[in-house]
């Protein structure tokens, strides 16, 4: 009985993993489902989002070290830390900037061109954004703090010990994220199923031209949907940020985001909440009753051998479209 808790308790924090997993996912999805393309970079985003936040905070001045090495000056910060709440709203605007400056210096001149010509430009828009960051903001690993709760949640080990006799012990963060994106995908889908903007973006992605010659802006779509994405960079860099730390290595969780998608499909939002709750609770329960069969550690590689077999059996994924092509 006890074991048979255990798992239960597995499966629970298998689902708030996969939530996190998922709110990088959504970033994918929104850009796929407006231009075609898989958008590499943004993992960066929301690394770039979560140094942005961290700088504005604690007043940090932008390219501190840049300016000390050329001036031979010893400046680092303004002296002042900005409230949780107006940082977020400030680093929101930057995301938004951050879009016009896409679309205008990248996007706006690959209108038309191969889906693998937009992917190879988010490949280098990555890359970019990681020196940038790292000029702008510095390499230092920092802490995020926003001011959401962490630790062990009492209520739900006291109100998981009255159900079952065993307390649950799930992370005051994890429950936050699970709301959050909960509150999100609402929000996505909502706004892509019954809004003028949601179903101008999904002619946008099926053909760039044929969305223009019937008075669709594609510079407003594709500044729109880089902004939303940026916006749920900010919110997936605000919650791993806060749980690790915000670090380099916070850029490849756009890798354990790529099982997500294969699974829940490129095009489908509530498809990446699902694939990411397969993958949480799956990679979990696979440690726990196979791991120590083959020596453990399969966490890190049971996502991708899952993937795998999706793309073998159900290319498009769970959810998304399938693809039928007449010659």
């Amino acid at each position: 009985m006890e074991q048979l808790l255990y798992v239960a308790e597995l499966v629970m924090n298998g689902l708030m993993t996969g939530v996190m997993y998922a709110l990088v996912a959504l970033g994918f999805v929104l850009i796929f489902k407006a231009s075609g393309v898989f958008n590499y970079s943004q993992g960066v985003l929301a690394l770039f989002a979560a140094l942005t936040l961290v700088g504005i905070q604690n007043g940090q001045i932008p390219f501190a070290h840049l300016i000390n090495a050329m001036f031979g000056t010893n400046l680092h910060s303004f002296g002042w830390t900005v409230p949780s709440v107006l940082a977020i709203l400030l680093t929101a605007g930057v995301m938004v900037l951050l879009a016009l400056a896409i679309e205008k210096l990248v996007l706006r001149h690959l209108v038309g061109q191969e889906p693998i010509i937009l992917f190879m430009a988010t490949i280098g828009l990555a890359y970019f954004l990681e020196g940038f960051g790292d000029v702008m903001w510095g390499a230092d690993v920092k802490t995020l703090d926003v001011g959401l709760p962490q630790g062990i949640s009492d209520t739900a080990e006291a109100w998981t010990a009255q159900l079952t006799g065993y307390g649950f012990f799930i992370d005051r963060l994890d429950i936050w994220a699970a709301i959050v994106a909960t509150a999100l995908v609402a929000a996505l889908v909502a706004f892509s199923q019954f809004t003028k903007q949601g179903r101008a973006m999904r002619a946008v992605a099926d053909d760039h031209q044929a969305a223009l010659s019937v008075g669709i802006s594609l510079q407003f779509i594709w500044i729109m949907v880089w902004s939303i994405a940026g916006f749920v960079a900010l919110v997936a860099g605000i919650m791993w940020g806060t749980k690790s730390g915000v670090q380099f290595s916070l850029s490849l969780i756009a890798l354990k985001a790529l099982p997500v998608l294969m699974l829940g499909g490129f095009t489908s939002i509530p498809g990446a909440i699902v694939g990411g709750l397969i993958i949480g609770v799956g990679e979990k329960l696979f440690e726990f009753f196979v791991g120590p069969m083959i020596g453990g550690a399969t966490e890190t590689w049971f996502a991708y051998v899952l993937a795998l077999i999706f793309l073998v059996f159900r290319p498009q994924g769970l959810f998304g479209e399938r693809i039928i092509e007449r010659v």
